[in-house]
């Protein structure tokens, strides 16, 4: 009976939590963000100008001081600009704290508020690499133009389609129309539509994988259950390096497979050593057959001691404007972000502190909305906290040594130190007197080795209040 009535004390507690954290956590999305007109916005490995009369153009609600005044002139390429970094950000996943989920095992926990900042963000980056492996780094949702702030006037989709539209229109009425044939038009759409299907039923399928009940792969649930092998339980708060393994666990076990052909590579002591990242990739999958896998791999590291060292700026500017990049775990003291962009000297991210409710990703045609943020924000890489994991998707063998050169170079360059942040080196971790089993006959989240090099990143953690 005392236990019942413990049971019942941490049902109350939570359900009050919840609320509070609900109503801690729903402010997130009211503040603006600014961008400037003169300086190029990077976002994963994509460039954009914001060119207009204004100094500055508010994207996070997106409006403009003077609707008047938002274009200098009509120009395809920079109203296409604008309208594509909309569609381009809104279309990231974006997964936030969320609450009255299927209870969390061994806890009386249903929401994830307060302390599930770095797994969100662990999340959003992995969904970044998955969205590169389905459906390319050019796909943009369809719908993404339909999410607008409700509490504020929106100048997107309305005024930057009719300036556009405006635009090409006169720009066709300038040179010979182009005819289709019924059948060509026909074999254009058929194929579109194709296409279009396939690339829904996978932009829907990567979200299900996030989903918050026990059964999904990369579900808040499961990292739990991964996490618990590192001594981690739920409601603890993740380090971005513990989290970077978690996330390799949690593909390794996925079952899914269409997942048989990724592998997740998480680097030792700074260091990727180059054979073990192609033995990952060349590994036999669960079904016997022999196939590349791509790879998404990550880089726990740290970018100073108690502060972060404004000398690594340019080369996190570098890493975000790569192709290969699919973010970075990191954030600020006391929250973790999902960086995934800059201009000038301020990072662009996604913010997981929003509190959400529990969408069923089970059901046929659940919402999305609430997996897109319509909203980016931008924060001083100089408030950023040291501690991070970066994280890079190459697709197959050839793309992995051409993004290892690349990043090399970029980090002898950008280095004032003698040794860089982080090295690419030939070999395996073995041949450099690192004790580490077969990769296929790893039992444990972390092998002893593993235990040890984390036990430096303890300190690094962000503090929660």
């Amino acid at each position: 009976m005392e236990a019942t009535g413990t049971d019942e004390v941490e049902k109350i507690k939570s359900k009050f939590m919840s609320a509070w954290h609900n109503m801690k956590y729903s402010w997130v999305l009211k503040t603006k963000t600014y961008f400037s007109r003169n300086s190029p916005v990077f976002l994963l490995g994509k460039c954009y100008h914001f060119k207009t009369d204004g100094m500055y153009v508010a994207l996070n609600s997106w409006e403009s001081h003077s609707a008047g005044a938002l274009f200098d002139k009509i120009n395809k390429e920079i109203s296409g600009n604008v309208e594509e970094f909309r569609k381009d950000f809104i279309s990231r996943i974006w997964l936030t704290y969320r609450e009255e989920f299927p209870q969390i095992k061994g806890s009386a926990l249903t929401t994830d508020c307060g302390w599930g900042c770095t797994l969100r963000t662990g999340q959003m980056l992995l969904a970044q690499g998955l969205m590169l492996h389905f459906l390319g780094r050019g796909w943009v949702w369809p719908d993404a133009l339909d999410i607008d702030n409700s509490d504020t006037e929106s100048w997107t989709a309305h005024t930057v389609k009719k300036l556009t539209a405006s635009f090409e229109a006169s720009l066709t009425a300038e040179r010979e129309p182009k005819i289709l044939s019924n059948h060509h038009r026909g074999t254009l759409k058929r194929n579109c539509d194709d296409s279009e299907r396939r690339n829904e039923v996978y932009h829907r399928k990567i979200i299900s994988w996030f989903g918050d009940y026990p059964l999904a792969a990369f579900g808040l649930h499961q990292l739990i259950e991964y996490g618990k092998k590192s001594g981690k339980i739920a409601g603890d708060w993740y380090g971005p390096a513990v989290v970077a393994h978690i996330l390799r666990k949690a593909v390794e076990e996925a079952r899914d497979p269409e997942l048989q052909g990724v592998t997740v590579y998480v680097a030792q002591d700074c260091t990727v050593y180059s054979s073990d990242v192609i033995d990952r990739q060349c590994s036999r999958m669960d079904s016997g057959k022999a196939a590349t896998k791509a790879v998404i791999i990550l880089v726990p590291v740290r970018l100073g001691g108690e502060r972060t060292n404004m000398d690594y700026l340019e080369f996190v500017k570098g890493i975000l404007s790569l192709e290969y990049c699919v973010g970075i775990i990191g954030g600020k003291p006391k929250q973790s972000y999902y960086f995934a962009g800059f201009q000038d000297d301020s990072l662009i991210y996604m913010d997981p502190h929003y509190c959400q409710s529990f969408v069923d990703v089970s059901i046929k045609d659940f919402p999305l909305e609430s997996f897109h943020c319509p909203s980016p924000k931008k924060m001083s890489f100089k408030k950023m906290d040291p501690s991070c994991t970066i994280g890079f998707y190459c697709r197959t063998v050839q793309d992995f040594e051409k993004a290892s050169e690349e990043i090399t170079k970029m980090l002898k360059s950008s280095s004032k130190e003698k040794y860089p942040l982080f090295t690419f080196v030939k070999g395996h971790s073995k041949d450099y007197d690192f004790a580490s089993s077969p990769l296929h006959e790893e039992k444990h989240l972390f092998p002893e080795d593993e235990k040890r090099r984390l036990k430096r990143f303890s300190t690094e953690e962000f503090v929660l209040l």
